[in-house]
């Protein structure tokens, strides 16, 4: 009896998740893929890689923009003559600007192979020329802006391919001190998605390639010098999170198991489990979100295949339940 209690309990502490709307909102590119959303100004703000491969030399970065999530329309499009650019993210700076930051992936690998670039814009559509940032060879995938500082976590590319993941921290996006310089080691790993709560405990979800192929959950107080990890036991990638009032965290990701699919789950940092909630409409090519709360509802922006063109999406997902 006491076993089917604590199931019950179980249960009732993990939320549910309903998909309210999906619309696919850009697929003119040949590849349209890698996708981060913002809200900006009352305004929403996607953004993601154009080219004509997943993996080509003509990588762009297209940014979209609409006022309701419902028509879109390209604000900008970031090129280069000498790098692949891929796998952007946006957010809001605490300047009240929008930053994107993207690695491109070098034409010429004679001296480097990977160098990870930030751009600034005011408006969203000037972006003018990127900051090289971090290492080179070190692919600052993600970055999470908290009060006044940023934190994003690197992992190794090509010649940089030692030492496992490293911690940067930064006031302005511009300029990158490295906190930890191996904060995980073990089996590949590489994207991670980012949450920092209220006291600056930072929480991150770690995609590996290698070994058991197992995500990790790690977290750390600030500095950020030393992080503890558990094993989550589920292979994911693309990883995604969001701490969402009077929910707990949430994580969008690609996962593996039966079909390949991008789905919508609960992340228990206690138990240190991942738990589909949710599937999007997916398959194949696919995953890459991006997390906004607003209105009561999770926007999520994602690419996938599963109708044919690599295209990106715009879904709303309804949380209820318990934290």
């Amino acid at each position: 009896m006491l076993h089917i209690l604590s199931a019950v309990l179980l249960l009732s502490a993990t939320p549910k998740a309903e998909v309210v709307e999906v619309k696919k909102i850009w697929d003119r590119g040949q590849h349209n893929a890698f996708t981060d959303l913002a809200r900006f100004n009352d305004q929403w703000f996607c953004v993601f890689r154009e080219g004509k491969a997943h993996v080509s030399p003509d990588g762009a970065i297209r940014v979209l923009t609409s006022t309701d999530g419902k028509e879109w329309s390209s604000a900008a499009l970031i090129t280069s003559k000498t790098m692949d650019l891929r796998d952007p993210k946006i957010m809001v700076t605490p300047e009240k600007e929008l930053m994107i930051v993207a690695a491109g992936a070098l034409h010429d690998k004679s001296k480097h192979s990977h160098q990870s670039l930030v751009w600034i814009s005011k408006d969203g559509k000037d972006w003018g020329e990127p900051t090289p940032v971090a290492d080179p060879d070190f692919w600052l995938w993600r970055v999470s802006w908290h009060g006044d500082a940023a934190l994003g976590i690197g992992y190794p590319t090509g010649k940089g391919d030692t030492g496992g993941i490293r911690v940067y921290r930064s006031t302005d996006g511009k300029a990158w001190e490295t906190v930890a310089k191996s904060a995980f080691d073990k089996d590949y790993p590489n994207e991670t998605g980012i949450v920092i709560n209220a006291d600056g405990t930072a929480t991150a979800l770690l995609r590996r390639d290698k070994g058991t192929l197992t995500a990790q959950l790690g977290t750390a107080k600030p500095p950020y010098a030393e992080w503890t990890w558990r094993d989550l036991g589920v292979r994911v990638g693309g990883p995604a999170m969001i701490r969402v009032p009077d929910i707990g965290l949430i994580a969008v990701v690609r996962l593996h198991d039966k079909k390949v699919r991008t789905g919508v789950c609960a992340v228990d940092e206690k138990a240190g489990t991942l738990t589909e909630l949710v599937t999007l409409p997916s398959g194949g090519d696919t995953s890459y979100a991006g997390l906004v709360w607003h209105d009561g509802l999770l926007w999520v922006s994602y690419y996938a295949s599963h109708e044919g063109k690599t295209s990106v999406y715009l879904a709303k997902v309804r949380l209820t339940g318990v934290k």
